[in-house]
C-alpha cells in the first residue's frame, strides 16, 4: 500500500525552487567603504551560444547609488522586461558600454581570451569616455581579465550584485538586438528567438542546411554534422 507523503508545515514544496531576491549593493558598498570611488559590475552573455558573438555588459557606479527597482539576473527576465529596464539603466549608471568578440575570435582565442577580449573592449569604451573605474565585480569565480589588484570575483554575482545584474541586462538586450538583425539574413534559424543557442530548430537547420558565417566552427556540436564529413569524390569521368 502506497502513502502518501505529508509535507510539514513550513517546509518548501518538493521540486520548486527558491526564487533570488533582489540583488543588493552589499557588495559594492564593500568596495565603496574600502575606497573605491568608481565601482564596475561585468558579466556576459553569449558564452555557449552555436553562433554570434560573445557579449560583455560593464556598469559603472559611483558612491551611494539610488536603487533602481525590478533588476534581476537577465536570465530571470522576460524579453519585454528587459528592453524596459534597459534605458532605466543607462540612465541610472554613471557610465556604460558593452564588448563584443566575434565568432570568429571565439573559435580563434578560445572563450576565455574570448571573453577577456570582450571585456577589455568594454573597459577600452569607458575610458574613453573617461571612466576608469576603480574597482571590477565580476560575476563567476574565474577572473579571466588578469587583474588580481582590480577584480572581486563574485559567485552568482548576476544574482547578488545590482551593478553585475544591471551589467548582465545591457548585455543580453544588446546581443539579443544583434542576432533578432542577424535572423533577417539567414532565415530557418530562428536566431530571433534561440539567439543563436542551442534549439531543436536551429539542430535541424544545421543538419539542413549546415552553418551559416556565423557560427563558431570549432564547437563540439560541428563534428556530427554532415556538412563537417568529407563527402565521396564525384567526377565526371568514369
Amino acid at each position: 500500500m502506497a502513502v502518501a507523503a505529508v509535507r510539514q508545515k513550513g517546509q518548501p514544496r518538493a521540486g520548486k525552487a527558491k526564487r533570488p531576491g533582489a540583488p543588493k549593493l552589499r557588495v559594492e558598498q564593500g568596495c565603496f567603504d574600502a575606497g573605491a570611488q568608481l565601482v564596475c559590475g561585468i558579466d556576459e552573455v553569449g558564452r555557449g551560444a552555436w553562433a554570434g558573438p560573445v557579449t560583455v555588459g560593464a556598469v559603472v557606479i559611483g558612491p551611494a547609488p539610488k536603487r533602481i527597482q525590478r533588476v534581476r539576473d537577465s536570465k530571470e527576465l522576460t524579453l519585454s522586461q528587459r528592453e524596459a529596464l534597459y534605458p532605466k539603466i543607462l540612465g541610472w549608471a554613471l557610465a556604460s558600454a558593452v564588448g563584443h568578440a566575434s565568432h570568429v575570435e571565439c573559435d580563434t582565442l578560445g572563450m576565455t581570451a574570448a571573453l577577456k577580449l570582450a571585456a577589455e573592449r568594454a573597459l577600452a569604451s569607458l575610458a574613453g569616455d573617461g571612466c576608469v573605474p576603480d574597482q571590477i565585480i565580476l560575476d563567476g569565480n574565474h577572473d579571466y581579465l588578469g587583474r588580481p589588484d582590480q577584480v572581486r570575483t563574485v559567485i552568482d554575482g548576476d544574482a547578488l550584485c545590482l551593478s553585475v545584474a544591471a551589467a548582465s541586462i545591457v548585455a543580453k538586450v544588446t546581443r539579443d538586438r544583434i542576432m533578432a538583425a542577424e535572423a533577417e539574413c539567414y532565415p530557418g534559424y530562428d536566431f530571433d528567438s534561440n539567439r543563436g543557442y542551442r534549439s531543436y530548430r536551429h539542430r535541424c537547420a544545421l543538419l539542413g542546411y549546415g552553418p551559416t558565417a556565423i557560427h563558431r566552427r570549432s564547437w563540439i556540436y560541428m563534428e556530427n554534422l554532415p556538412w563537417g564529413q568529407p563527402g565521396p569524390e564525384l567526377t565526371l569521368f568514369p
